[in-house]
């Protein structure tokens, strides 16, 4: 079959790479559609030192599986192959499993390619109503939403964006589906207008010196630049007492001024997957349109330059058709 493969440091397309064997309790699936994440581009960097097949969002169309239900069905998936059977995967939901194998990032081949071998107790079924250009953001429009998981209240009355990238701009339109009153603040007029049409309120980087940001300051905010530079910026935003997650992995080390958090208390949480199958009722309900993002769509044959276009400083999504 054909798959985006990362070897080190090289990305290829490969046009002759063995189609996934189905182990038990796996399904088969069909690729339909995928999207290349920033986390793509940090693994060929060098972020955990994978390699394999590239990829972790995806839907598509189950071939094989030892659930006759499932065949045939259009899915997404958790990308957390966990064991099932640990504490983490019996009380809460695995993303944490000692033994799993995550899709395309860690010890397990991705959906950049045309098919997937997944675990059928981590598929999701999309409906007929949620068509493929919506379902294939599902799992990181899931990964946004979990934000809302990082706090000790329910819902925050405000939240701040930090980035305006692909996921900064996905997490301020979930937070705004979800009814959370948001700032964004970042460098692109372009990107920023497609968090305003969703009314959210925006903020250049640019604009803000000590005074402004003091009085932005907010109990949520999330830390999606991408850089290693952008933790200083969004803990300058985050209100006293307030959270301040961390949503992006970058290869190079990061440095934070622990006296600011320890003086203005600050909780500092990770945020990593989320649950897939909120994501996929806020897209069917129409709660979250991330259809602005797209920027370009590419059929497998010319992966590899899709995988080039998604590097370009500023690229928004970019989506691969087997």
């Amino acid at each position: 079959m054909r798959a985006l493969v990362l070897d080190q440091s090289h990305v290829t397309l490969a046009r002759d790479r063995a189609s996934p064997d189905r182990r038990a309790g796996e399904a088969i699936i069909r690729v339909d559609l995928a999207g290349i994440c920033d986390t793509d581009i940090q693994l060929a960097r060098g972020y955990m030192g994978y390699s394999g097949v590239l990829g972790h969002e995806f839907v598509g169309t189950v071939i094989e599986s030892e659930t006759p239900s499932l065949r045939g069905r259009r899915v997404v998936a958790d990308i957390n192959a966990s064991c099932g059977a640990c504490e983490d995967c019996l009380e809460r939901d695995g993303h944490h499993c000692a033994a799993r194998t995550v899709l395309g990032i860690l010890a397990r081949d991705g959906a950049l390619a045309d098919r997937v071998a997944i675990p059928e107790r981590r598929l999701v079924p999309v409906s007929d109503a949620l068509d493929d250009q919506r379902a294939v953001f599902a799992e990181p429009v899931a990964a946004a939403l979990h934000v809302l998981d990082a706090n000790s209240f329910s819902v925050p009355s405000r939240a701040i964006v930090v980035g305006d990238g692909k996921l900064g701009l996905l997490i301020a339109l979930a937070l705004r589906g979800a009814g959370v009153e948001t700032l964004v603040v970042g460098h692109h007029e372009r990107k920023l207008a497609i968090a305003r049409a969703v009314d959210c309120r925006t903020a250049l980087e640019s604009s803000l010196d000590d005074r402004s940001t003091r009085a932005l300051r907010a109990p949520l905010v999330v830390d999606a630049t991408g850089s290693a530079t952008g933790l200083a910026r969004a803990l300058s935003l985050t209100a006293p007492r307030g959270t301040l997650v961390l949503k992006t992995t970058v290869a190079e080390a990061v440095s934070i001024d622990t006296a600011r958090v320890v003086v203005d208390e600050i909780n500092i949480v990770g945020s990593r997957c989320g649950d897939m199958s909120r994501a996929v009722t806020m897209l069917e309900n129409g709660n979250v349109d991330p259809t602005p993002l797209i920027e370009a769509r590419y059929s497998l044959d010319e992966a590899d330059r899709a995988f080039e276009h998604a590097q370009r400083k500023g690229a928004l999504k970019v989506l691969v058709a087997p």
